[in-house]
């Protein structure tokens, strides 16, 4: 008896009809381009893409607002986006008094020392407390950077945070305010 004839093989690119195609067809594809939404070459990491996280936190140190940007994009470029960013403060009504919808201060280190920052700080009737480049140290400002500082380090403890993973910009964005939620959280529970 003789063996029968294999079968020959397909050309390349066809498959056969009794193998799942779609799978096939998806393992060589990207979901996006190398690095995802909303990212850029990092100025401070050799050019590796990379995003980057603006805050803008209270007194206190719970976040009023976040966002993120590719990291090539300079600090100043986000501060009108995260002021806008900013929902209003609630107040009880019979409250004396014009509401509040921002901050009447806003510290910021010598990376807002612009004009077009403090202009868009005083349309919104904020005051500026920004460092001058070249004229104050750093050192001054410190005193009121480290609330600030100190909430990126509390969003670094997730580790979805700390190596964006995510390619879609919304979904990171998701993350980070859902990190800020816990933050807020956290905040509370120690407050009672």
């Amino acid at each position: 008896m003789g063996k029968a004839a294999p079968e020959a093989p397909a050309p390349f690119g066809r498959s056969r009809p009794d193998r799942l195609v779609e799978g096939l067809d998806r393992l060589g594809e990207r979901c996006g381009s190398r690095g995802g939404e909303k990212t850029g070459p990092n100025p401070t990491d050799r050019g590796k893409s990379g995003s980057k996280r603006h805050l803008l936190v209270d007194r206190g140190g719970v976040p009023l607002a976040v966002r993120h940007s590719a990291a090539n994009v300079h600090d100043s470029r986000m501060l009108e986006t995260m002021l806008d960013a900013v929902s209003p403060i609630r107040r009880p009504r019979g409250c004396p008094g014009r509401p509040r919808k921002r901050p009447a201060r806003l510290h910021a280190d010598k990376g807002y020392d612009f004009v077009y920052c403090c202009q868009a700080l005083r349309k919104r009737a904020i005051e500026p407390r920004i460092a001058r480049r070249g004229i104050e140290s750093s050192e001054r400002l410190g005193r009121h950077r480290w609330v600030a500082e100190r909430t990126l380090a509390w969003l670094n403890r997730y580790r979805k945070l700390k190596v964006r993973y995510e390619r879609l910009a919304d979904v990171h964005q998701a993350f980070l305010s859902l990190g800020c939620a816990l933050v807020c959280w956290n905040l509370v529970q120690r407050a009672c």
